[in-house]
């Protein structure tokens, strides 16, 4: 953790979350290009009148700025930065899972500049991306860029015992261990084809049984990492769909 006083200026950053802090105030989790995940106190952002409220919006493009010491830094100055259309509908609520997934993976204070780009270029997707067709590509693609950022990179070309993966065959993919190769696709809860792993590679997903599969095998994965923690939109989802 930084408990060294600090100052820095002109940051790019998006609002992954806040809540309200005692009157007035909010405590704003960030998500910055060389800092990683922040928290930072935005005073007096809560006043009727505070010019900093209407800027601290999600997946806003910002610059901004901050100084103190210890965990929660305070906020001096946020500028807008223009050029990413409002998120609406189904997009909105593919910004917010992607939201959720960064606040509870990503470390405090540990940069990933790359996952930063990924997350800029994903919003820029979602928003020009009317009909929805790109959206789960992207969803598929983002997942993975973030497991690798954080060090659990998918094995997909080569199976556990350093085989590659063959297209017609059937594995089941284990933790640590990555994909091992099964006789008969009844020997395991979750079965994929070679197929569907070789498309998560290449991020191919016209082939709509690899999309199913991948779906469901990036949702164990994360499920995994997670910890056991249900992601909210993935309930509001549920529920919307059980409607």
């Amino acid at each position: 953790m930084n408990h060294q006083r600090s100052k820095v200026d002109g940051q790019p950053a998006f609002v992954l979350h806040s809540y309200p802090y005692r009157e007035t105030s909010l405590i704003v989790e960030v998500f910055t290009r060389d800092f990683g995940r922040m928290a930072l106190l935005a005073r007096g952002a809560r006043r009727p009148r505070a010019a900093i409220r209407g800027l601290l919006m999600g997946f806003q493009p910002l610059e901004l700025g901050w100084a103190g010491k210890g965990d929660v830094l305070t906020l001096m100055k946020a500028e807008w930065q223009g050029g990413q259309p409002l998120l609406a509908g189904e997009a909105l609520f593919c910004g917010y899972y992607l939201n959720e997934l960064l606040m509870h993976l990503l470390p405090r204070e540990d940069a990933h500049e790359t996952l930063f780009a990924r997350y800029t270029e994903m919003l820029q997707h979602l928003a020009a991306d009317a009909s929805g067709k790109l959206r789960e590509a992207d969803l598929r693609s983002f997942e993975k860029a973030l497991l690798e950022e954080l060090g659990y990179g998918l094995t997909l070309e080569y199976d556990a015992a350093g085989q590659p993966i063959s297209a017609d065959a059937f594995y089941t993919y284990r933790m640590e261990q990555g994909p091992v190769r099964l006789e008969h696709a009844a020997e395991a809860a979750q079965v994929v084809r070679g197929k569907t792993l070789l498309d998560l590679h290449g991020e191919n997903f016209s082939d709509p049984r690899s999309r199913a599969e991948a779906k469901a095998l990036m949702r164990t994965l994360l499920a995994y990492y997670l910890d056991g923690k249900e992601l909210e939109t993935r309930k509001i989802f549920k529920d919307l769909q059980e409607l």
